[in-house]
């Protein structure tokens, strides 16, 4: 009997582990797309930011052009700032992330990008970059 709640308790332990490392791997990938959106804004290709962009059409797509354009930079993107609002989801959820980045030799620029999360973290979660502003003062909040 002892050995059972034992070897329970193991698989347990082990599944929520599980758990936690996909919930932990969904925040790596949310990340990871916002930021290869910003390095093609830096790039001034916006093809390729519309490509990372899900639905951008309209007033988006002409942002991202105007966007591209305007914040052509030279140099590797450094992310000074990460706050997303739909980090550590456990489920659905959309809203705003801000970022703050800039290349070596340009002043930071701050951004908000809109992420939506659907699904959950035992069942996989896909994320979706919605839209991104056009710059915003360094002190404002997305």
């Amino acid at each position: 009997m002892r050995i059972a709640l034992i070897a329970a308790g193991l698989l347990l332990f082990l599944a929520a582990s599980a758990g936690v490392a996909r919930w932990l791997t969904a925040d790596n990938a949310e990340r990871d797309k916002v930021e290869e959106l910003l390095r093609a804004q830096a790039r001034g290709d916006a093809a390729a930011m519309m490509r990372e962009l899900d639905r951008c059409g309209g007033g988006c797509a002409e942002r991202v052009r105007a966007n591209a354009e305007r914040l052509r930079r030279p140099g590797k993107l450094q992310i000074a700032r990460y706050d997303s609002t739909t980090s550590h989801a456990l489920g659905a959820d959309t809203g705003q992330t801000c970022v703050v980045w800039k290349t070596p030799a340009t002043l930071t620029v701050v951004q908000c990008v809109t992420v939506k999360r659907t699904g959950n973290p035992i069942g996989g979660v896909d994320i979706e970059l919605l839209g991104i502003s056009a710059p915003i003062p360094r002190e404002s909040a997305c």
